[in-house]
């Protein structure tokens, strides 16, 4: 039988392959975070610690996008694509209709990817305190 993590990982898998759609193709992905974004400001309430994380797979997402940070390997990049199209999805695990779970299973796959990816989450946080650019915040 399937434990959390495995759930997670199958779940977040399924979108990957789509997010390979996204790679180096700014202005689709630039759609796409602006999903996120919007949806994550309407549940802003309901998204808890993964409020903040969410945030930070978008700024990373766009500034890889844009040119801005290339220190990220694609299979990661991939991931955290993977992450905010499961987030935007209204089908998926829990459906975001059910009022009060549709959002914890979204809320669950963004902090496993931000846990998943530890190390290079922690030199994309380094680099943008050293970076006017990455200090834009998406979500303003």
């Amino acid at each position: 039988m399937f434990g959390k993590k495995e759930v997670l990982e199958l779940e977040q898998n399924k979108y990957r392959i789509e997010a390979e759609d996204y790679l180096n193709k700014p202005e689709k992905t630039e759609g796409l975070l602006n999903k996120a974004i919007k949806k994550a400001n309407q549940r802003k309430g309901n998204l808890g610690e993964a409020w903040e994380k969410l945030q930070l797979l978008v700024e990373m997402i766009k500034a890889y996008s844009k040119g801005d940070y290339k220190n990220i390997s694609n299979a990661t990049i991939l991931t955290c694509i993977g992450a905010v199209l499961y987030f935007i999805s209204p089908i998926d695990l829990v459906p975001d209709f059910i009022v009060g779970l549709g959002i914890m299973d979204d809320a669950a796959v963004i902090g496993y990817t931000i846990n998943k990816l530890g190390t290079e989450i922690e030199e994309f946080k380094k680099w943008k305190k050293s970076s006017q650019v990455a200090n834009e915040n998406p979500f303003d």
